[in-house]
């Protein structure tokens, strides 16, 4: 664990909280919103951290709304724990990419598997670009540079993806 004593999904939490108080589904929302062009968050990770966070103090729960569903809000220690993660080192990046992964196995897929795996990377990244770039227009539009550079991060990824794959090896 680092030493503010988070993982980088519970820092992430903290980070959103920022903007103010959130139920566990607005939470998941705003990192799909917010985050998920370059970092991915599951609701399974999202429900699994927050009790964690509240049990650190770092959180604190509202009063239950519609459906049993309760706001948590960010903490003056939770506001601390997060500056202190912002400020340790990121670590290295992790690479998962599941076309790569099949790409290196090719060999032991037919022709027609490894088209059909290139023509729908080809459209996942194609129109996953065409979504990012206008979201990194509308933050910079919005004067959100930090957010705008962040999405830029997930352009030039798409890119390189879209790069390689005309590259990549799709036929015996």
């Amino acid at each position: 664990m680092a030493e503010s004593g988070v993982n980088p999904t519970a820092a992430a939490l903290l980070g959103l909280l920022h903007e103010g108080p959130m139920t566990g589904g607005q939470l998941m929302a705003a990192a799909e919103r917010r985050l998920a062009p370059y970092w991915s968050m599951t609701r399974s990770q999202v429900y699994r951290e927050l009790p964690v966070l509240a049990d650190k103090g770092l959180v604190r729960l509202g009063k239950p709304g519609p459906r049993m569903s309760q706001p948590y809000a960010i903490t003056a220690a939770g506001k601390r724990t997060f500056s202190r993660w912002l400020a340790e080192d990121p670590g290295r990046d992790t690479i998962r990419n599941p076309i790569a992964l099949r790409i290196a196995f090719g060999q032991l897929h037919s022709a027609s598997q490894l088209k059909s795996l290139q023509a729908a990377a080809n459209e996942y990244h194609t129109e996953a670009l065409a979504r990012v770039r206008e979201q990194a227009k509308n933050a910079r539009k919005e004067g959100d540079t930090y957010d705008a550079s962040a999405l830029e991060f997930a352009v030039a990824y798409h890119k390189a993806a879209l790069s390689w794959l005309k590259s990549a090896p799709v036929s015996s």
